[in-house]
């Protein structure tokens, strides 16, 4: 089935569906390239202007060259490592244009770049680890930029902090999202069969986040049929929901509701949704909210503590850029961490908050005392349970030093929606024959989205599209059956990518008509 044409620029919004409309024009097949000749020379301008643009360099971006590659090492320098072989074995020579040309990333919704810095912070927590050992926790060295690793995770949280929104207190670094928010029901989520006991969620939500729902209910001994309960826009084709049809199901459902989970940006359509504005609905129906913040941390302005959110979770690889799988993060409004008593008390676990502990959580003054008492250090970090991985840490750290040089979410956020409005005038200057085969679903407002454009393609169209766009260089995601999405990320991504992206993803589709 070919998606409708509801594609917009900026003038052609409809608002009764949020679908953005393309004013007929008298294009052909393929573009006018005078439209992307303007195209370009309008994105050397902005990059020119860009303040931000020295970002980029803090960045490896794989080059054409290396993305196609089968191989860890190149011809070189494979080369070098057989040059005291008498008799190497021959290889290709490699296309020389293509090893200098950087590609075109616009993945970073799904893995972030690797920061130059984190090689050389990672090779310094090494060499900490090889000459000092076991050392390492407590001794500092006064010539490294690197913290104990005691101390290691409260400074990923003293970096993490401002990025969030929080006192440094009510956030940890540790684990991972999906354990993050299995620790935060565990402590937050105390169904009663006979009063307060479902779980508001998406009906789109990402799979993780579902079953960690459907696992936390039935844990409980309830039912998924009568405890979970699923938002849908009965107005929206693409997924889109407004925080009416939130407010609107959270209060069909307050009386039995006990918890709420829900994305701060939703994942497949790049939707950002109003985070105080439904977190204040559900506190006046006294419900706990917590917000799953993968695509929204590090990608919008977050201000979870004057919004009084009462606890969120995230991962880092994203627009993070910690690395595949690294360390994830942890938000505890400060009122719901709190810690009254002393582990000299008769009953200390009478002053905090019931949680599943271990022994990293437990105050650092007295944690390596080997007592067999659990006694929570206060705020989020008293939620940890395992010493976390100083390599993750480390990771994370470096990329976190890079948000510091460009002055935090906020400045970020500015680059980041000119650069999106940018990559969407882009598109509208396909050609008619293109913008018949896709239309996108991210709102068209940009203060209801990210960086993040999602285009759903007619059925059928994903595998080859994309292939196309590897082949030129081009990396973006998919989500199966028929979504592409494209991130420019304001830290290392230009206005001309925009350009190349477009004129890429014509090629791709047209090719596709022939």
């Amino acid at each position: 089935m070919t998606p409708k044409l509801k594609i917009s620029t900026a003038t052609g919004v409809d608002q009764r569906d949020s679908k953005r409309r393309i004013t007929p024009s008298r294009m052909s097949a393929s573009t006018d390239q005078s439209q992307f000749s303007k195209l370009r020379s309008q994105a050397q301008v902005l990059d020119r202007d860009d303040k931000l643009r020295h970002l980029r360099d803090e960045f490896r971006i794989p080059s054409k060259a290396e993305i196609r590659r089968t191989t860890l090492e190149d011809h070189q320098q494979k080369e070098d490592r057989s040059s005291n072989d008498p008799d190497p074995a021959p290889s290709p020579a490699p296309a020389p244009t293509d090893e200098t040309t950087t590609c075109t990333y616009l993945c970073g919704n799904s893995l972030g770049l690797q920061p130059k810095r984190t090689a050389t912070r990672i090779n310094q927590y090494l060499q900490t680890w090889s000459t000092q050992a076991v050392q390492g926790h407590f001794k500092p060295l006064s010539d490294s930029p690197l913290p104990t690793w005691l101390d290691a995770d409260s400074r990923a949280a003293k970096l993490m902090s401002p990025i969030v929104g929080a006192d440094e207190s009510e956030v940890a670094v540790m684990q991972t999202l999906t354990a993050n928010l299995h620790l935060l029901m565990s402590a937050f989520y105390k169904p009663d069969p006979s009063g307060r006991h479902k779980i508001i969620l998406e009906s789109k939500a990402f799979p993780s986040d579902h079953f960690a729902v459907l696992s936390q209910i039935r844990h409980h001994g309830l039912d998924p049929a009568t405890s979970m309960v699923t938002i849908e826009s009965p107005y929206s084709e693409d997924s889109l929901i407004t925080t009416y049809d939130i407010q609107s199901l959270i209060s069909k459902h307050a009386a039995d509701t006990a918890l709420i989970l829900l994305p701060g940006i939703q994942y497949y359509t790049g939707q950002l949704l109003d985070i105080p504005t439904i977190t204040a609905f559900a506190h006046k129906h006294d419900i706990f909210i917590i917000w799953d913040l993968a695509h929204a941390v590090g990608n919008v302005p977050l201000h979870l503590h004057d919004w009084d959110v009462d606890a969120a979770a995230w991962c880092t690889y994203k627009y993070l850029n910690g690395g595949p799988g690294c360390i994830g993060g942890m938000f505890i409004n400060s009122r719901n961490s709190l810690v009254s008593t002393t582990i000299t008390d008769e009953e200390p676990e009478r002053g905090y908050g019931k949680r599943l502990s271990g022994w990293w959580g437990n105050d650092k003054a007295t944690r390596f005392q080997m007592e067999t008492k659990f006694h929570p250090v206060k705020g989020a970090a008293g939620f940890q349970l395992s010493n976390p991985s100083i390599l993750d840490i480390t990771s994370l750290s470096a990329s976190l030093e890079v948000f510091e040089l460009a002055g935090g979410v906020s400045a970020l956020r500015e680059k980041s929606k000119k650069i999106t409005a940018f990559l969407e005038k882009s598109l509208a200057a396909l050609s008619e024959d293109a913008k018949k085969l896709f239309r996108i679903i991210t709102p068209s407002d940009p203060d209801q989205r990210g960086a993040q454009l999602s285009l759903l393609l007619a059925d059928g169209l994903l595998d080859p599209v994309m292939k196309s766009l590897e082949e030129v260089g081009i990396i973006v995601d998919e989500r199966k059956p028929n979504v592409i999405r494209v991130a420019p990320a304001p830290l290392y991504n230009s206005f001309a990518e925009c350009v190349t992206f477009a004129e890429g993803f014509e090629a791709a589709l047209l090719a596709t008509q022939k």
